[in-house]
């Protein structure tokens, strides 16, 4: 039993050892990624798209708006059948508009596979970059602070940002940080 406890403080002083050798860093790929022009055109980009997809579904809510105008104004001189057609029309026209939504703004959307291929290769080079400097300065773990992850404190010393941003080759920023 007494031989028990002394592998098992053994193996706890072992561990505190080697969780006190580890060194943490952590970055803010928010602040890397808005320093990369090549990053900021492709969010202009996506910005433009969208936008124009936009004005596309608002352009069908505008023609399903002057259908049912149309038809309220009409409806007392339709005959029960015209009604029926009408309706029928306005409401494939709004099923064709929900459907155009989905498919450019829902998940898995036209929206989400453009920014898939805009974003990800020069997110691959950011990770590329923190992983070359984790591996050359021994860090055991970095942390991203602009994701979910909550941070109490952070010592700058420790911020990798910069480093990430140079080992790229993106000039470093110097105010605003």
């Amino acid at each position: 039993m007494i031989m028990k406890r002394v592998v098992l403080s053994f193996v706890i002083i072992a561990f505190s050892v080697a969780a006190q050798a580890q060194r943490f860093g952590y970055v803010d790929t928010d602040y890397i990624l808005e320093s990369i022009p090549e990053y900021q055109q492709k969010q202009n980009e996506l910005n433009e798209i969208s936008v124009q997809w936009q004005q596309e579904i608002e352009a069908i809510y505008t023609e399903i708006d002057r259908m049912y105008k149309d038809y309220q104004a009409e409806q007392i001189l339709l005959t029960d059948d015209m009604k029926r057609k009408r309706e029928e029309q306005i409401i494939e026209k709004e099923k064709e508009a929900k459907e155009k939504q989905k498919q450019r703004f829902g998940y898995q959307g036209d929206l989400f596979q453009k920014r898939q291929e805009f974003t990800k290769p020069i997110q691959d080079k950011v990770y590329a970059a923190i992983k070359e400097i984790a591996d050359a300065r021994g860090y055991a773990v970095i942390f991203d602070k602009a994701g979910t992850l909550t941070m109490l404190y952070t010592s700058a010393k420790y911020d990798l940002s910069e480093d990430v941003l140079d080992e790229m080759g993106y000039s470093v920023k110097t105010e605003g940080k």
